[in-house]
């Protein structure tokens, strides 16, 4: 009967073990992934989209325009 319990212990305490770890790893994926997505939502907060960087290089373009016409009409006088 001595060995019937050391080995129930044994694997008791094997198993408990497992579930344990395996407990720790799903926290563990649970909170990698709220990190992800807090760093998701952060990049998209500081890039801008395509369509703002188009929009912002046309309007340095008709500025630059703009500029390049003045000094056409400074050099023609």
């Amino acid at each position: 009967m001595g060995m019937d319990v050391l080995w129930s212990a044994s694997l008791t305490a094997v198993i408990a073990f497992v579930l344990w770890w395996v407990r720790v790893q799903h926290d563990e994926m649970k909170r990698i992934q709220i990190l992800l997505n807090r760093t998701r939502e952060e990049l998209a907060k500081e890039y801008s989209t395509k369509t703002e960087s188009n929009t912002s290089i046309d309007r340095v373009i008709a500025r630059l325009d703009a500029l390049d016409a003045k000094m056409d009409r400074i050099l023609e006088r």
